[in-house]
C-alpha cells in the first residue's frame, strides 16, 4: 500500500487516534474496547458517520479476521441505526485502503453515508464542514436508534436461551 505508516502502529499524528484518546473532539456516537463510532467532520450528507478499529491499523489487510468481523459487525447495527434515526431512503458503504483507492485518513474507517431521495442521483454530495453542535446532535439521535436496537437484539437473545 502506499501510505507512510505501517501496520498497527499508533501515530502522534494520526487524526482517529488523537480522538480515540481524547486529545482531538469528536462526536461520539458509540465507543466498547476495541471499536469507536463518531461523525465525519466533513459529512458528504446528514448522518455521515465512521466506524474505527480503536488500535490503529492503516489498511484492512493489517487487521486480524476476527477484528474485521468485529468492524463490519458494527458497521452493520451503525448503518441500521443511521438508516432509522434519520429517515434515510439507503445508504452507501465505503471502506479504502490505500492513496491510490483514496483513503485519506490512513487508520482503517469505514464510511456509513446515509442518502437521501432529493440528492443528485448517480454522484457524491460535495462534502461540507458541519458544527459540532450540529454532529453531536445527529449523534444523539443515532445512538438513541443504536441502543435500541441494541435492547431489542437481548430481549430476543434472553428468549431464545
Amino acid at each position: 500500500m502506499d501510505n507512510t505508516s505501517s501496520s498497527s502502529e499508533k501515530s502522534d499524528e494520526c487524526i482517529f487516534c488523537l480522538i480515540v484518546e481524547g486529545r482531538r473532539d469528536a462526536a461520539v456516537v458509540y465507543e466498547d474496547d476495541a471499536m469507536m463510532v463518531f461523525m465525519d467532520k466533513y459529512p458528504i450528507s446528514n448522518g455521515h458517520t465512521l466506524v474505527i478499529p480503536k488500535r490503529h491499523h492503516t489498511t484492512i489487510l493489517d487487521m486480524e479476521s476476527k477484528d474485521v468481523c468485529m468492524l463490519f459487525a458494527l458497521a452493520h447495527r451503525v448503518a441500521k441505526a443511521v438508516v432509522d434515526a434519520l429517515n434515510a431512503q439507503g445508504f452507501s458503504i465505503a471502506q479504502n485502503n490505500g492513496k491510490v483507492a483514496h483513503q485519506v485518513v490512513p487508520h482503517v474507517h469505514v464510511h456509513i453515508v446515509p442518502r437521501y431521495i432529493d440528492e443528485d442521483r448517480g454522484r457524491w454530495p460535495s462534502r461540507r464542514t458541519a458544527t459540532m453542535e450540529e454532529l453531536r446532535s445527529v449523534a444523539e439521535r443515532i445512538r438513541e436508534h443504536l441502543l435500541k436496537d441494541r435492547a431489542d437484539t437481548m430481549d430476543v437473545e434472553l428468549i431464545t436461551d
